[in-house]
């Protein structure tokens, strides 16, 4: 992408929307100065260039591509005309229509980035709606390659699935490592041997699995078939319901992530 553009994010001193910005800026996407981030209480001091404001419509005003970075039970209230412009959702369940009504723009897309864009290593599935430019596009996977792995999705019923499959991130790692982490603790380990163990072990497979790009089942049926103490483990959580407990909260954040929409 070579033309510059002027982004706005609403909601720019949040977590998402700063991790967004920091990588938008941090690739040169976009430069500091042509970046416009708003905030409701206290003005961050952060990105040295860019302009702050608490003043939504100001910052639609001042922006070529505006991003929404805001909760889902907070937009109701957001007040901005975007006026023909590309918007950027990055909200759970709040449909392209309704975006683009509320806010006077046929030019939306729908994105779920989750926390891992904060080192550059998020996975955000995003879909567009029929009046989004081939540039449009072009900017979106720029921003959301900065900040780690894009793909357009066929559906937004995809966005929802996905919502609760990537969008959230560390969490379900981080669930598991918690589980193996008070095991060892509990056998005996000292603390800090068992967090640096286990937290080794989940880094480790994400780099592996990033780096050979192979299907997960490939490394389970792998070490299933050495018949050592991996497969006596993974046996024993399989008939314990693991495989399922997993696709059941998957549907529970799937049916979640409608419903916020509906709220």
């Amino acid at each position: 992408m070579s033309a510059t553009i002027k982004l706005g994010i609403v909601g720019g001193a949040g977590w998402l929307g700063g991790a967004i910005a920091g990588a938008a800026v941090s690739t040169g996407v976009v430069r500091a100065e042509d970046l416009t981030l708003s905030y409701r209480s206290a003005k961050p001091d952060r990105f040295p260039g860019a302009f702050w404001t608490d003043d939504n419509q100001a910052l639609a005003d001042r922006s070529d591509v505006i991003i929404l970075s805001v909760r889902p039970q907070d937009w109701p209230s957001l007040e901005l005309d975007a006026k023909g412009k590309l918007v950027v959702s990055v909200m759970a369940g709040i449909r392209l229509g309704e975006i683009g009504e509320k806010h006077d723009t046929r030019r939306v897309v729908r994105t779920l980035p989750n926390a891992a864009a904060e080192v550059a290593k998020s996975y955000t599935p995003w879909i567009a709606s029929g009046d989004a430019t081939a540039d449009d596009r072009t900017i979106v996977r720029a921003i959301f390659d900065a900040c780690g792995v894009e793909d357009e999705v066929a559906t937004e019923r995809d966005i929802d699935y996905l919502t609760g499959l990537t969008g959230s991130g560390p969490a379900f790692p981080a669930l598991l490592a918690n589980a193996m982490m008070r095991d060892a603790i509990a056998f005996g380990l000292a603390p800090d041997v068992a967090r640096r163990a286990v937290n080794t072990v989940l880094t480790g497979t994400g780099r592996l699995l990033e780096l050979k790009d192979t299907s997960p089942a490939d490394t389970v049926e792998a070490f299933l078939g050495y018949r050592g103490t991996t497969a006596a483990a993974i046996e024993t959580m399989r008939e314990s319901g693991f495989d399922e407990t997993v696709a059941e909260g998957l549907a529970a954040a799937f049916l979640k992530s409608i419903a916020m929409g509906k709220a």
